[in-house]
């Protein structure tokens, strides 16, 4: 029903866009676009925070070990 309804105030948000002109539907659909993907990265990045804080920190054995990795790496170029 959500999605129904999503579909439908898409569409009427269409026509009035339409209406507006080329100029001034343009400036206000871009508008929307540039909303939305902002809100999505902004809601992203406080899942990645959330992910991070629940995450199990590293120990010493694997900060070493990768510590070792990386300079042997380093080593070979």
């Amino acid at each position: 029903m959500y999605l129904l309804l999503s579909i439908v105030l898409s569409a009427i948000l269409g026509l009035v866009l339409f209406t507006m002109g080329p100029l001034v539907g343009a400036v206000i659909a871009f508008g929307i676009v540039m909303g939305c993907i902002f809100r999505g990265l902004h809601l992203l990045n406080d899942i990645h925070i959330s992910i991070l804080s629940t995450s199990p920190q590293k120990d010493k054995v694997q900060k070493a070990y990768e510590n070792y990795l990386m300079e042997r790496d380093k080593g070979s170029n």
